[in-house]
């Protein structure tokens, strides 16, 4: 049997990260056993399915590489499909018509409440065979009265559920448009899925889908309900906590791998790994491995995991993603250094690439005054002189290099018999405003010439005024 997962999710609203992690383990199933990821877009809800969210679905897996063998499939382009198998099932006896109005159900809850019987339909139109004058129908599955139903899920184990308490589900509204649990019922069917894998929150829908794909006939789907991603406060991840739209991570500067190698992580190990890549995560990942437990969302894990991930990247990759961060930031990226040189210089340094971008900033903008706290320390009069020294042996380098930057500082550090420190440090604060920065000969390469030497001047006048 060909392995086909399928990740469905309804254009009422952007991907957040929990939706991502089931898209990806998903992704993941079909990989590892040379399958195919079909990815279809559940949009029968017309009032709430939006084409911008459809946009942000597609952007946002495009962004991460999640790319899908099959699709994407709208399922409002399958509406006469469900049509026809609702009527089938209406012709065979597997679904029925009722004209229960929403003050006859609203009353029959009340009831069931009151007296503490189980809260559901109660089948009282199975065996209508008049319509109700004025009273447009809805269409409901003819659920089995006993027996029970084993999911025999590959996360949760055997969980048992008795058909008596499940209740006869509408299958087709009264506009004639479809439910979710009979249109994902014929999609899985039509679309040969194998393996179903998602949220525990659809566990209580799978013996009722169950008990559909039986009317149909079909071989069984195995079932991986995962478990839910918490905010780090315990409580169901929200906006808050990062259930935001996915593409806000690629604008903070995050790489698709390693919000992926977070994700992953979130209810699966593989020993006492961390950090992995795309072609590790084909390799090891087995959804059956995954904990049964709720995982908790961790934002500077996930930062951690990205600076790893951009340690592991070339520079000239990195330099390539770097532009747009730095316009974000309000820099022009003509206006310094090569962006690979400054990836080069700080890929050890940052967690995002917006954060590289920010803290390269003074190599592309000058600045008006130096950190007040890193100037009263390191800019005084008794580094008056050897700065002055080190600023015309630099004006003179034949070439720019931090090679040759770091001869200079050493020569001027031997000259005044100060350690190099005593030096590099207030040059540090001259020429970036701050305290710190990358190795100061690097820093300085990227600044240039021209613009450290004027930063450096501005710097002794600050010192002799003080010393004055």
């Amino acid at each position: 049997m060909k392995i086909r997962t399928r990740f469905a999710p309804s254009p009422t609203g952007v991907l957040h990260l929990g939706s991502i992690r089931t898209a990806l383990y998903c992704w993941l199933h079909a990989r590892r056993h040379e399958g195919e990821f079909v990815l279809r877009i559940e949009d029968t809800d017309r009032e709430r399915s939006k084409p911008k969210h459809v946009e942000a679905i597609l952007e946002g897996l495009a962004w991460l590489g999640l790319d899908p063998d099959e699709g994407p499939i709208f399922q409002s382009d399958r509406l006469a499909r469900y049509r026809e198998l609702a009527d089938r099932w209406l012709e065979e006896g597997k679904a029925y018509h009722c004209y229960c109005t929403r003050e006859e159900l609203d009353a029959l809850r009340q009831k069931q409440l009151a007296s503490g019987t189980h809260v559901g339909y109660d089948g009282r139109c199975r065996n209508r065979t008049e319509p109700v004058e004025g009273v447009t129908p809805v269409v409901r599955f003819r659920n089995p009265a006993s027996g029970k139903v084993v999911v025999q899920d590959l996360v949760r184990g055997e969980v048992v559920f008795d058909n008596a308490q499940l209740d006869d589900l509408i299958i087709v509204r009264s506009d004639g448009s479809p439910t979710y649990n009979f249109s994902v019922v014929v999609d899985d069917f039509d679309m040969n899925i194998s393996h179903v894998i998602r949220g525990d929150d659809h566990l209580n829908n799978t013996p009722r889908q169950i008990n559909m794909l039986a009317a149909l006939g079909a071989d069984l789907p195995t079932y991986a309900h995962l478990p839910m991603i918490l905010g780090p406060d315990g409580a169901k991840l929200s906006k808050r906590h990062g259930a935001v739209d996915i593409r806000d991570y690629q604008k903070q500067g995050y790489l698709p791998e390693a919000v992926l190698n977070y994700l992953v992580r979130l209810g699966w190990s593989h020993g006492d790994q961390e950090v992995f890549s795309i072609d590790e995560m084909v390799k090891w990942f087995d959804v059956a491995d995954v904990n049964q437990s709720a995982s908790a969302f961790n934002p500077e894990k996930l930062r951690w995991l990205n600076q790893q991930h951009i340690m592991a990247s070339s520079s000239e990759r990195i330099g390539a993603l770097l532009p747009p961060f730095l316009i974000e930031a309000g820099l022009d990226p003509s206006a310094g250094p090569d962006p690979v040189a400054v990836a080069t210089a700080y890929r050890e340094r940052a967690e995002t690439l917006l954060q590289m971008a920010e803290s390269a900033r003074y190599c592309y903008e000058d600045f008006d005054e130096a950190d007040a706290n890193a100037a009263k320390k390191h800019l005084r009069p008794v580094i008056l002189e050897p700065l002055k020294a080190l600023r015309d042996r630099l004006a003179v380098l034949e070439e720019w290099t931090s090679g040759g930057i770091h001869t200079a500082i050493g020569e001027i550090a031997e000259d005044f018999e100060i350690g190099l420190g005593k030096i590099g440090q207030p040059l540090r604060v001259a020429v970036t405003g701050g305290p710190v920065s990358p190795p100061i000969d690097v820093t300085l390469e990227l600044v240039g010439r021209n613009r450290s030497l004027q930063r450096i001047d501005k710097a002794l006048a600050l010192i002799a005024a003080r010393a004055a």
